[in-house]
């Protein structure tokens, strides 16, 4: 069954829970090696399965437990038992993600993603631990001097205080001349975003265009209890989506609705498997302003589809279904012990979404 049969406007939100051996039946466990240390990641592991509507992936981050955990399953479900409904544009633009890397490994990385000239943005992670300001900045005017067309994105992870925010931001969006698009969760939760903003502009500080310095909210978005509290209090102009953390297409699609702002869809550091459900959510998005940060899989040494979902001239198209290779999957293959590891992660999400569905919480 394609992905994109067209389905109903609005997926019902009550829909049957597979039990756990129809999930088990076809699943897959994977480690994949990465090009370069993400997130303190060397290797991406993941579970993928599938249904009777095509492949899932359930990969939450080690450190993640069964309640954060149930969302990444609830999203690999709908992939695999529900699908995505029809689309509104069939290509996304992708930027670019460079890791925290060192000026002289830039352009091996920028590369990965196609042609320089075509990358439309590059969101560059800042604010690593154990680097400095000034790595930053060498950093942004690296990407700015192999790509002077492309808008620049700085993503802290929250990784920075309020203090520490301001002259930072104001240092990055000097170097990046006029291609500062915004700020990617600055300082950590939704309060001080809000204050974030009110302290740049009580410093003056702007884009090179006279107009606030943007921040976008992500962490802010999916780590919350109430993700639009973020719109309610004015922390951000934009919001990051990733579909596993919110639990689906669907619910990313209702979140971005209420809180009116624009969005950007993002990756988990996600297979091609469940880059396919990114691709779904930003083509079903009733406008799509930014380019979407779904590259990642050029982040991989290997994956799991013998094309992997790489973006050409700056544009991923939207895959009416994905199929892992079995060769693939067979490589690579976790050990034994990993496979268990899984399945218990499996097994407790599966308790927590099971719960979650008998309350009929939406």
């Amino acid at each position: 069954m394609d992905h994109h049969t067209p389905d109903p406007a609005r997926l019902p939100v009550r829909w049957q829970l597979p039990e756990l051996d129809e999930i088990l039946a076809q699943a897959h466990v994977v480690s994949l090696p990465l090009r370069t240390r993400f997130r303190g990641q060397t290797r991406r592991e993941a579970m993928l399965f599938r249904g009777p509507a095509g492949w899932g992936e359930f990969a939450p981050f080690p450190e993640y437990a069964a309640a954060e955990s149930a969302q990444w399953l609830r999203a690999g479900l709908e992939a695999g038992w529900q699908g995505w409904g029809k689309p509104r544009r069939s290509q996304i633009p992708i930027n670019a993600t460079m890791p925290a890397v060192s000026p002289d490994q830039v352009e091996s990385v920028l590369t990965r993603f196609g042609a320089v000239d075509s990358i439309p943005a590059v969101k560059i992670k800042v604010a690593e631990p154990g680097q400095t300001l000034d790595d930053d900045v060498a950093r942004f005017r690296e990407v700015r001097r192999l790509a002077p067309r492309a808008g620049l994105r700085a993503d802290a992870n929250g990784g920075w205080s309020i203090a520490e925010a301001v002259p930072a931001l104001a240092r990055l969006a000097e170097v990046s001349g006029g291609n500062f698009e915004y700020a990617e969760q600055p300082v950590a939760g939704v309060e001080p975003l809000a204050e974030l903003r009110e302290a740049l502009a009580a410093a003056g500080i702007s884009s090179p265009d006279g107009a606030p310095l943007r921040i976008a909210a992500d962490e802010a978005v999916r780590k919350a209890e109430d993700p639009l509290r973020v719109a309610r209090l004015g922390a951000a102009d934009l919001i990051v989506v990733k579909v596993p953390p919110l639990g689906g297409v669907e619910r990313a699609l209702q979140i971005v609705e209420q809180a009116g702002l624009d969005a950007v869809v993002s990756s988990a550091l996600d297979t091609s498997v469940g880059l396919a459900a990114g691709l779904a959510l930003a083509a079903r998005l009733p406008s799509l302003p930014y380019a979407c940060g779904l590259g990642t899989a050029a982040l991989f040494e290997h994956d799991v589809l013998e094309a992997p979902l790489i973006p050409s001239a700056g544009v991923l198209t939207v895959p009416g279904a994905v199929e892992p290779s079995p060769a693939l999957l067979h490589q690579h293959r976790v050990s034994a012990d990993r496979r268990q590891w899984w399945v218990q992660r499996l097994h407790a999400a599966h308790r927590v979404l099971a719960g979650e569905l008998l309350g009929l919480t939406p």
